[in-house]
């Protein structure tokens, strides 16, 4: 299943929400037993083709999660695609062309 994405890019700012539950495997269920681990564990963002975030994260990341970020130079035409994989191998991707 593909991750839900959001993005909003333009002014030389980028703004993603990733929709994900992000459990850290710490928590645990009504019967006590513990919650599987399952968090995003890396984002990547390109402008253009030009990676300008590569990140890798870990459990400590909320449910979710809504990453902002600036980007020098970006003008309206420019393409920013944003990509994220979570702990369990699902990806998401989103794609949006500055206007």
């Amino acid at each position: 299943m593909a991750i839900p994405m959001k993005m909003r890019a333009g002014n030389g700012d980028i703004r993603v929400l990733i929709s994900h539950p992000s459990e850290n495997g710490l928590r645990k269920d009504a019967g006590g037993k513990l919650v599987p681990a399952h968090f995003i564990k890396s984002v990547t963002i390109t402008v253009n083709g030009k990676v300008v975030l590569d990140g890798q994260t870990s459990g400590g990341v909320s449910r979710d999660p809504y990453l902002a970020l600036k980007v020098k130079g970006m003008k309206p035409g420019d393409r920013i695609k944003a990509s994220v994989e979570d702990s369990k191998g699902e990806q998401g991707s989103i794609e949006q062309t500055v206007a």
